[in-house]
């Protein structure tokens, strides 16, 4: 496949133009413009042309996008035929809630494994996902051969499991904790701060709350 070097923002986007175009596939629909792409996913149309520049000509002028297409070009950047496995470290309130969202009904992922500290939930079978003890973090890594991890353990732990999962292969963090983890260079880290981004909400609600 040819490597397209793209802005973060646009990568975080890529997701959400498949899965409208997914929407728009299933109800029928052949083509679409960019201004009714616009639309439905509240990015502007010049934002969205711009995204789709860099993977070269995707649309006609006066057609628009062929979305059968343009869903099959995304989903083959975004690796949709392949099902991505998840270990889910921390089975909190949080990490429950995970578990029982079906990631892979909606996306190419799915949590095969989860770990935790807690002896009333270890090899017991929650959501029908496993749960391990967090001493079995490594090996269960290496022999699932999983490569991404989601994070929803204790600030003060978060390190730790961090070098751990580094050391056992992990490629990628989804990371719930507050504490900004230390990693290798050839680990990816996304945080995800539910605080930081219910104040910048209310910010914006008490700020602009009126349009």
């Amino acid at each position: 496949m040819v490597e397209h070097d793209i802005p973060k923002a646009t990568a975080k986007r890529l997701p959400i133009y498949y899965r409208y175009l997914n929407l728009l596939l299933d109800s029928g629909t052949v083509r679409v413009s960019s201004n009714e792409l616009s639309e439905a996913v509240k990015f502007d149309a010049a934002t969205i042309r711009r995204d789709f520049s860099y993977f070269g000509a995707l649309g006609k002028r006066g057609y628009g996008y062929d979305v059968e297409a343009l869903m099959n070009f995304f989903g083959e950047i975004l690796n949709q035929d392949t099902l991505a496995s998840v270990a889910l470290v921390g089975v909190g309130n949080l990490g429950q809630a995970l578990l029982n969202f079906n990631f892979h009904q909606s996306s190419n992922a799915r949590i095969a494994a989860a770990f935790d500290v807690k002896p009333e939930i270890i090899n017991t079978i929650q959501s029908g996902i496993p749960v391990y003890s967090l001493a079995d973090l490594e090996n269960q890594i290496m022999d699932q051969r999983i490569d991404v991890a989601i994070v929803t353990v204790p600030a003060d732990v978060a390190q730790d499991v961090a070098n751990r999962l580094a050391n056992a292969g992990i490629r990628g963090i989804l990371n719930f904790t507050p504490l900004r983890l230390d990693v290798p260079n050839n680990v990816r880290v996304q945080n995800v701060d539910l605080t930081n981004e219910l104040q910048t909400l209310l910010y914006f609600i008490n700020n602009f709350g009126d349009k």
